[in-house]
C-alpha cells in the first residue's frame, strides 16, 4: 500500500516538472499558452515591424507636409503677380473737383486716363497740362459732349477733330484714344482719324447716384483684373469714391495703369 502511495506522488511530481518545464518553454518562444482556450497573446516580438510601420507612417507624413508647402508657395507665387486695372474719368476738366482729384491721385503715385470734353480743356488749360506733366493719359470726349450717334459725319469729324486740336495745343502731343458720349458712334469716323475707341467694363453710374460709398461699394465688388473703371471728375461725390475705390484695390494688390499700358499689356 505505502509502495502505491509513493509511485503516486512520484507521478504527480513528475507530471508537475514536465508542466513547469513546457510552460516556461513557450512563454519564452513569446506567446503564452494558457488555459484561455489556445489564444495567442502578443508580447512585443515583431517590434521590427512595428518600428517600419511608423517609418512608413512618418514618410507619408513628411510627402503630405511638403505637398502643403508646394501649395502654400503656388498661392504665394499667385498673390505676388501683380493685377491690372485702369480708372478712367470723363467730362472734364472740371475747374473745381478736377484739382482735388489731382492732387489725391498725386499722393498715392496713381496714374489714371481723362477723357476730355474739348471746351473744358480750352477754358482750363492748366489742369490739362498738369495731367500730361503728372504722368496721366488724355483722351478726347467729343467738344461738347455730343451724342456722336446722333447726328450728321461732318458734324461728328468736326466735334472729334476741334478737340484734338486743342489737346494737342496744350500739350504738345496729339491724342490716339477716344471715348464716345454715351458709347454711340460710327467705326468710320475713326477710322480716318486713326483713333482707338475706349469703352469701358464697370460703371457705377456715379453721374446718378451721388453717393460715394455706394460707388466705392459697387466698383470694389465687380473689379477684376485689366478691367476699365468709368467715372466722371464733375463731382464731388466721385472724387471721394474715386479715392476709397484706390485705396481698397491697391490694399488687394491691384496696379493702377492708364489705358494705354493696360491695352498693350
Amino acid at each position: 500500500m505505502w509502495k502505491k502511495d509513493i509511485l503516486l506522488k512520484t507521478g504527480i511530481y513528475l507530471v508537475t516538472i514536465i508542466t513547469l518545464y513546457g510552460y516556461s518553454m513557450v512563454e519564452k518562444s513569446g506567446y503564452l499558452m494558457a488555459d484561455t482556450g489556445g489564444e495567442q497573446k502578443y508580447d512585443g516580438s515583431m517590434s521590427d515591424t512595428t518600428e517600419n510601420v511608423s517609418k512608413s507612417d512618418k514618410n507619408d507624413i513628411l510627402d503630405s507636409n511638403t505637398d502643403d508647402k508646394n501649395d502654400e508657395n503656388l498661392k504665394l507665387e499667385q498673390n505676388l503677380e501683380t493685377k491690372k486695372i485702369a480708372i478712367t474719368f470723363d467730362d472734364g476738366p472740371d475747374d473745381k473737383y478736377t484739382e482735388k482729384l489731382l492732387d489725391e491721385l498725386k499722393e498715392r503715385n496713381i496714374k489714371a486716363t481723362f477723357f476730355v470734353v474739348g471746351k473744358n480743356a480750352a477754358e482750363n488749360k492748366e489742369l490739362i497740362l498738369r495731367m500730361k506733366n503728372e504722368g496721366h493719359l488724355i483722351g478726347n470726349h467729343t467738344y461738347s459732349h455730343i451724342n456722336l450717334g446722333s447726328i450728321a459725319n461732318t458734324k461728328a469729324i468736326e466735334e472729334i477733330a476741334k478737340t484734338n486740336e486743342i489737346i494737342k495745343e496744350i500739350t504738345g502731343e496729339e491724342t490716339e484714344y477716344i471715348r464716345p458720349p454715351f458709347g454711340s458712334y460710327d467705326k468710320s469716323y475713326f477710322k480716318e482719324k486713326d483713333m482707338i475707341v475706349v469703352m469701358w467694363d464697370i460703371d457705377p453710374r456715379d453721374w446718378t447716384i451721388y453717393d460715394a460709398d455706394k460707388v466705392a461699394k459697387d466698383v470694389i465688388s465687380k473689379a477684376k483684373d485689366s478691367q476699365i473703371i468709368l467715372m466722371h471728375d464733375i463731382f464731388e461725390t466721385s472724387i471721394d469714391a474715386a479715392v476709397k475705390i484706390i485705396d481698397e484695390l491697391t490694399k488687394q494688390g491691384y496696379e493702377f495703369v492708364t489705358v494705354e499700358e493696360l491695352l498693350m499689356d
